[in-house]
This record gives C-alpha cells, structure tokens and sequence, in this order.
C-alpha cells in the first residue's frame, strides 16, 4: 500500500567512495578493460579514474571498497520497460502480442489501482537495482488517474534509481487520454528538477492512433519541454508512421521510438536524419514475432540504438539476458551473410550502457565512466564460478556469462543500494506481500 512516507532506502549525501584494485571496463568511446583500476566517487560523481590513485586508504572520510576481486562497469541503462506490470510477472509467457494486448492491456491494466501501480513500479524499479539497471525509462501506459500517476512516481522516487517516468495512455480507454492530467501531472511532479526522476511523454503515436491526436500530443510534449517515447510499426493506422510525423512538421530531435521491426529502411533513414534513438527490445521482439532482429539494421543505418527489457510479463526483467538476446539474434538479421553489421559482445555492452544512456539524453549524466559523470556503477563478482576466469576477455564475459546474481554491489549517484550481494531497501519484506496480494487479486476471475 501507498505510504505517507517514501523513504524506503537512506537517501543521505553520498560518501566519498574509493573502489581501488578492480578490473574497470568503460564503455566510451569503445568498451575497454583496465585491469587492478581505482574509481574515486565524491558528491556522487566520478572523480577520477586511474592506476594506484595516490590516496590515503586510512583517511576516516574515505569509504575504500577491495575490488580486486570485482568487475567495475558503469550502470546499465533499460531503455524500455512497462515497471507496472512487475506485479503480472510471467502472466503472458506463451501468449502473442494479440494474446498479451488483450489479457494484460485490455483485460488487467483496466483493473489496477493506485496502489497497485505504486507497488508493480517500486517492485520493478527494485528488481532492476538488484539486477545492476540504475537507468530506467518507464513507458507506464496505465494512467486511468492522476492518482495513478502520483502513485507510479512515489514508487520511482522511493526505490532510489535513476529514471524517465513516461506518461502512457492506456491503449484501451480514450477517456483516459487527457492532456490536463499530464499538465496536472507536470505540475505537481516535476515542476523543480529532479536528478533521479524526469517526466517525458508516452503517447501511442502515429502507428496507432489518427493525425490529429497525434498532433496534439506531440504538441503537448512541445509545451511541456518534455521528450516522447512511442512504439512504432508499420501500420495498422499508418504504414509510414515516421514519415507521418515528417510531414505533419511533428519530426522531433531526441524521440525514442520503440521497436520498429517492420519499417522500411527507408523510415530508418528518417529516424537517423532527425536525431532520433530506438530502444529494441530482443526477448519480447522474438516471443511476439515483431519481426527481423534490429541490432545490425540499425546500426547501418547509423541510429543510437538502447536495450530494454520491456515486459516482464512474457520475457526476462535482467539486461544480462536482454544483451544475449541481442548478440544472438544479431546474427541472423537479414545481411545475407555479409557480415557487414555483425554485432559483437563489445558492440552490445555499448548498448546496455553508454548507447542507451544517449537514447534518453542522458548521456552527459551516465552510462560511461567519464570524470565528472554521476557514479551510477555495478559491480560483478569476477570470481564467481560462472565468470571466472575472465581474463581471456572480460567484456564477452559479461555480456554472454554473467548473470543477475553476480551483482554484488550497485550504486546510483554514488550511494549504495545494494552492497555484498543484498539490497539495502529497508522494507523488501513489506513490498513482496504487497506483490503477492496485487498478483492474487488481479489474477482472480472476472466476476
């Protein structure tokens, strides 16, 4: 249930943090490993970088953290997932996305409260810190209310991480789509700047919806200053939905459009030449059949390209699986064995972090360990039995070895919220009854 208080991890000023000795990969301009590596963190940010960084490991203002036995990466970055749905885990494994639009966004969304919107996000958003996701950008399509909107925030804020609350329609109820709740919403949510939590719009877009809503709600993210993240295909309203929004004038820098398996690469190009991103989101795009894998396409096509897990009611919630799914499906993405856009692990770990950073616009603020950057990091037990040993090359390690419970310690703005393996959420207890009781009544019969 909702709290009066949303203070579930201590939300104090960051330590000053010095991870010494670890085997650091940075993931600008190109994924590199350096090995027995210092990271500094001071007022959340990264210090320095470097080797036998000359500092006093006995100052009592210093936290040191051995990280010899560590891999150091920066926090990967989901640039697409639905948080509410943290509560219907699994509810849709073997449905297709006719299957999964009508039981989970026809049927289930229309039955969520405030409350269990507040829970599915703060269950999410947790499962993604526990995981090493610091950066989330959350397409929550189920605002039946600015009450759910309030709620959905709360959760956001509370967990401690790093993320874009998208504002969605539900896709079922026309009602619903009411631009003085997002102005509302605006308003009373994001009207000082938050570092952690942003505001962006989630309209349905031109694929789905006819031109004149369209318009509107492009216009409203104008008036707002806030970006858009949209799910695109060819059809069934518009086949073009890029060149839709091109020849309305709605063709916007910093769009991230979502998916996009059966455009043409002519609607790539578009995409490319306006300054947009995508956020692919493989697991989902091969259980549902949206089409050829986008890896490659896009990376011809030159497109800032972010992974994103999507929906963890029919696929995995971790980016370690998100980033397998995309280094193997890459390699069947319609090159005719060229090989011209073969994707490699390095090229993936870019996605899940420094790339992904960029399709949010964020890539000033994280995704990278460059100096002065927040010190949102995870870091890997490299002696774990499934990693070690990782010397031949750490970076194919991660991306096709580890898994979710080799995080060991993850920080956002340099403040702990997970440490040796365990999250330091004060109430996980509280939140996971709460899960259960959510998951019981929704997955009750309809009367």
């Amino acid at each position: 249930m909702l709290r009066e208080t949303a203070m579930g991890t201590a939300h104090h000023h960051p330590p000053r943090l010095l991870l010494r000795g670890g085997l650091v990969i940075d993931t600008d301009p190109h994924p590199v490993v350096h090995p027995h590596t210092d990271v500094l963190v001071e007022d959340g940010r990264i210090a320095a970088v470097g080797t036998a960084l000359p500092l006093d490991d006995a100052d009592p203002d210093l936290e040191v953290i051995d990280a010899r036995a560590l891999i150091v990466l920066p926090g990967f970055v989901d640039t697409h997932r639905h948080l509410w749905q943290a509560v219907l885990r699994s509810a849709a494994v073997d449905e297709s996305l006719d299957g999964y639009l009508g039981r989970i966004l026809g049927d289930l969304a229309a039955r969520f409260t405030p409350a269990d919107v507040y829970t599915g996000n703060l269950l999410g958003a947790l499962e993604c810190l526990d995981a090493g996701i610091t950066t989330v950008q959350d397409f929550s399509h189920v605002q039946y209310s600015p009450e759910h909107s309030a709620a959905a925030v709360q959760a956001l804020r509370e967990a401690g991480i790093r993320a874009v609350f998208g504002y969605g329609y539900p896709v079922f109820d026309d009602a619903a789509r009411r631009a003085d709740w997002v102005r509302q919403v605006h308003a009373e949510h994001f009207a000082s700047r938050d570092a952690l939590v942003t505001m962006a719009l989630a309209p349905v877009g031109p694929s789905f919806a006819p031109d004149e809503a369209v318009r509107e709600d492009w216009l409203l993210a104008r008036e707002l200053g806030m970006r858009i993240a949209v799910h695109v295909q060819a059809g069934p309203v518009a086949q073009r939905p890029i060149a839709a929004l091109h020849e309305q004038g709605l063709l916007t820098a910093g769009t991230l459009y979502v998916h996009g398996n059966s455009l043409p690469d002519s609607e790539l190009r578009l995409i490319a030449d306006s300054g947009g991103a995508v956020a692919i989101t493989p697991a989902i795009e091969a259980s549902m059949r949206f089409g050829a894998p986008m890896a490659g396409r896009l990376r011809r096509a030159g497109i800032t390209t972010g992974l994103g897990a999507d929906a963890v009611t029919s696929a995995p919630s971790d980016m370690f699986s998100q980033m397998r799914a995309a280094l193997m499906s890459s390699h069947f993405d319609g090159d005719n064995g060229s090989g011209a856009s073969q994707i490699k692990a390095a090229d993936v770990l870019r996605l899940a972090t420094a790339e992904g950073a960029a399709a949010l616009g964020l890539a000033d603020e994280v995704g990278s360990l460059g100096i002065g950057k927040r010190a949102d990091l995870v870091l890997l037990r490299a002696d774990a039995i499934n990693l070690a040993p990782v010397a031949h090359d750490p970076i194919g390690a991660v991306v096709t070895a580890a898994h979710p419970g080799n995080v060991d310690t993850v920080l956002v703005a340099g403040r702990p919220v997970k440490r040796n393996g365990r999250l330091l959420y004060e109430e996980l207890g509280g939140v996971l009854t709460e899960a259960h009781r959510a998951a019981e009544r929704l997955g009750a019969p309809l009367p």
